[in-house]
């Protein structure tokens, strides 16, 4: 019988020390040594600084992070950047995307076109990896996923920044809006003409043009004699740039032109001097905006040996928004950082904090405006309630 009765206790004592080990290895699971963070930009091509400045901010957060000792649920881990070339192209994206979710990427910051955005978003949505995204369009976070989230403010409120500000600040009677055909150039005007018609403006000039064109002669006319005194445009820089000197052909230049990220570049400077005003938004703002962008230029520059081309500093932030919702968690698991980014209420670095409503829309995305001053773009105004 004290055979049996041993033999039983051995027995059982086997079944406990298998529980306890599969529990071990289950903790284990949820916290990997290493968790890997996907970036998809477009790091080649026409936009192929803006997409490295992205991965370029990750990669600074990852870095330090890693640096000062990173935990997950009591246990050191070491976080590793996954980068993916999407070349700005929705066909290239998906293959990209399904590349990360094939390497075990917890969580994706990407992409920067809204295009490749929205096609990439079922692929991780269908795995339950969050996708932390500077894409502007609203159709992003209106697909349904809970996986959508979105760093900045969207083309809705820069719409109404654009009609709002060139409304109430521009003192004009006549308004024209013009588009470069193109989803974001077309939708975002749309906007604005419906925000200035609120504002009980007059838009008497209102037209779509292909993002190639650069012949005016004939539309500077027409601005001429509908006697127009704002132009809303959301045409690209060397466009607006065309449009200016035709402008000047005609002797119309008593006018100022508004436009949007398409126009906040450095060649735009070129048309400084042509008319009354050259203004421009955005929903990104630049790093040396915030009182804490100056330790991150410092160190941005100190390791890419240049400043940030466009967003750096929010792609940062979101690095460190993302691992302050995986320690939530407590967990390496898609589903549950997805649940954790809904929560939570991020402290990031540069810009003071990223929180999400349920859409996955930026709670405090703002827009600022920016007015071309001796050949600098210089803040006008900025607001998250426009």
């Amino acid at each position: 019988m004290n055979k049996h009765f041993n033999r039983r206790r051995f027995s059982a004592s086997l079944a406990l020390t298998a529980v306890a080990t599969a529990a071990l290895l289950t903790g284990c699971g949820k916290v990997p040594d290493t968790i890997k963070i996907g970036v998809a930009q477009p790091l080649s091509g026409p936009l192929g600084a803006l997409g490295q400045d992205l991965l370029n901010g990750v990669s600074l957060a990852v870095d330090e992070l890693n640096k000062s000792g990173y935990s997950v649920d009591g246990k050191r881990v070491t976080l590793e950047v996954v980068s993916v070339d999407d070349k700005a192209d929705a066909a290239t994206g998906k293959a990209v995307a399904q590349q990360l979710v094939d390497a075990g990427v917890v969580a994706v910051i990407g992409h920067l076109n809204s295009g490749v955005s929205i096609e990439t978003a079922p692929i991780y949505a269908a795995k339950d990896i969050a996708q932390i995204a500077i894409s502007t369009n609203p159709k992003f976070t209106q697909l349904g996923f809970s996986t959508t989230f979105r760093m900045v403010g969207n083309d809705t409120l820069q719409a109404r920044a654009i009609g709002s500000f060139a409304a109430t600040q521009l003192g004009a009677a006549r308004y024209a809006a013009l588009d470069d055909g193109t989803p974001y150039g077309k939708g975002l005007a749309d906007g604005a003409t419906e925000q200035l018609k609120a504002e009980k403006k007059e838009v008497v000039v209102r037209k779509s043009f292909d993002d190639k064109t650069v012949a005016f002669d004939e539309l500077a006319g027409e601005l001429k004699a509908a006697k127009v005194d704002v132009i809303v445009s959301t045409l690209n820089d060397f466009q607006a740039l065309a449009l200016l000197e035709a402008l000047r052909k005609v002797d119309h230049t008593k006018v100022s032109l508004l436009g949007g990220d398409t126009i906040k570049t450095t060649d735009m400077t070129k048309g400084g001097g042509i008319v009354q005003g050259i203004y421009a938004t955005s929903p990104v703002l630049e790093a040396k905006e915030f009182s804490t962008g100056k330790p991150f230029l410092e160190k941005y520059i100190a390791a890419y040996k240049k400043p940030p081309a466009y967003g750096g500093h929010y792609s940062y932030d979101s690095m460190y928004v993302l691992s302050a919702a995986i320690q939530k968690a407590k967990s390496a698991a898609p589903k549950d950082i997805t649940k954790a980014l809904h929560s939570i209420n991020g402290y990031a670095p540069v810009i003071g904090t990223m929180t999400w409503d349920d859409k996955g829309e930026q709670r405090y995305g703002a827009v600022g405006v920016y007015e071309l001053r001796s050949g600098n773009w210089e803040l006008r105004m900025r607001s998250d309630r426009w």
